[in-house]
């Protein structure tokens, strides 16, 4: 049952890959247009939100979130409450590219699901949500300094 996280793993690089190629001329690279998809769906979100929707660490994060806003994707502004609190919003040029990369996101899920019922299709998402749920107890662990036991 090893070969499974192997397959997800694939999966998640070919078309990481694939992204980071077609994206690139629009100076996104690295992964940074799945950060900027979270901000456009949700604007005013903080970067620790972010970095725990994409299950990286935070200065993964930052770094990708910088470069964003370096290229003029995203902007930061201060929490009109608390000024430490940056919340990060789209640009223009954020909000301009976010339909090309859904579009993208769709084509490739397509791509993927060629051949599967809805049935199918669904019972996949099904047990993918779980694994998911599953990886995260032992991320969220690792994550606070903890050591799994194995």
């Amino acid at each position: 049952m090893t070969e499974i996280l192997r397959e997800i793993g694939m999966i998640a690089r070919a078309l990481d890959s694939i992204s980071n190629i077609e994206f690139k001329e629009y100076d996104l690279t690295k992964g940074q247009y799945a950060y900027l998809v979270r901000i456009c769906e949700h604007p005013g979100i903080i970067q620790e939100k972010v970095a725990g929707m994409l299950k990286v660490d935070r200065t993964t994060a930052a770094r990708a979130i910088k470069n964003l806003e370096t290229n003029g994707f995203i902007e930061k502004t201060a929490d009109i409450h608390n000024k430490k609190i940056k919340k990060l919003f789209p640009t223009e040029k954020g909000k301009n590219i976010y339909p090309f990369i859904t579009r993208e996101n769709n084509y490739s899920n397509g791509v993927a699901l060629e051949g599967f019922s809805d049935k199918e299709a669904e019972t996949m998402l099904y047990l993918l949500q779980r694994v998911r749920q599953n990886v995260e107890k032992d991320w969220e662990f690792v994550k606070k300094g903890h050591k799994r036991d194995y």
